[in-house]
């Protein structure tokens, strides 16, 4: 359920959203859509395009089947959301990928180059090919981050390292475009029941008990769904935000305030670590 008073807050406003056909990217689509934005949703799992196409009032949408690892496909797209929309206010890079859910000496090499490629490479297509665009309407670029970039996490050493670089890059694109009138935020979340969640369960040493540990770990006591990360990120791509940059903000239940200990046995230790998004 959306709780903000989002109606027309993006109103003219386009959204180039990656990552945008399931989980908390497929939440966010919807919240902007309601808001008034036109948007340019890109995915590169043709079944989940289409789904989404399915689901969605298609009014205003351009649904585009690309890699965000792939910086030609990238530039190909962001031409093709300037042509059909015009401008683009807003860059939201929410795709990415978990697995595996690994140490670092059990991850192969192409698993980590994957995972940074995809997690990090597509920030860095977005904003090369996206950036003057965004200069043109004084926009903003907002990331979907993790807790994990903070904190770290237990057997799944990549991931974590992507996340932890998300934050980094956040922060120097920051000072790098606030001249431009330019904002960039991340929203990094625990853990939220989405598809790629359920993966990482069924990685897990005892993925029965996944359940139960993502609910304890979250201070107000349950493991939630994406919505609630949709509706901080209206706030942080909207005009509400406006005097906001550089931040890392936690969407998270509480999950970072301590440690808590985990369901008997889920890992191998009893140190709190949040789940990923």
């Amino acid at each position: 359920m959306v709780y903000i008073l989002n109606n027309m807050l993006l109103e003219n406003k386009v959204i180039f959203l990656t990552g945008g056909t399931d989980g908390i990217g497929f939440e966010c689509a919807k919240v902007y859509q309601q808001a008034g934005a036109k948007l340019c949703i890109l995915s590169n799992q043709l079944p989940s395009l289409r789904e989404a196409e399915l689901k969605l009032n298609h009014s205003d949408i351009l649904f585009i089947y690309a890699d965000v690892s792939n910086g030609q496909e990238i530039d190909d797209a962001i031409q093709r959301c300037l042509r059909v929309f015009g401008k683009i206010d807003v860059i939201h890079n929410n795709a990415g990928i978990s697995s595996p859910s690994k140490a670092l000496h059990d991850t192969s090499e192409a698993e980590w180059k994957a995972l940074f490629e995809v997690n990090v490479g597509g920030i860095y297509h977005t904003t090369r090919y996206g950036i003057d665009a965004l200069k043109r309407s004084k926009g903003n670029i907002l990331n979907t981050g993790s807790l994990v970039g903070e904190i770290g996490q237990e057997i799944h050493a990549a991931y974590s390292a992507t996340k932890g670089a998300i934050n980094a890059l956040t922060k120097s694109m920051a000072l790098d475009y606030a001249p431009f009138g330019i904002r960039v935020n991340t929203v990094a979340p625990a853990g939220v029941l989405t598809p790629m969640l359920k993966i990482w369960a069924e990685q897990q040493p005892n993925p029965d008990q996944a359940e139960d540990y993502l609910n304890s770990i979250h201070a107000l006591g349950y493991c939630p769904e994406g919505d609630v990360i949709a509706d901080a990120c209206l706030f942080l791509v909207s005009d509400m935000a406006r005097f906001i940059t550089g931040c890392i903000l936690p969407v998270s239940g509480g999950a970072e305030l301590g440690y808590r200990k985990t369901v008997n046995g889920m890992f191998k230790t009893t140190n709190f670590k949040s789940a990923l998004h």
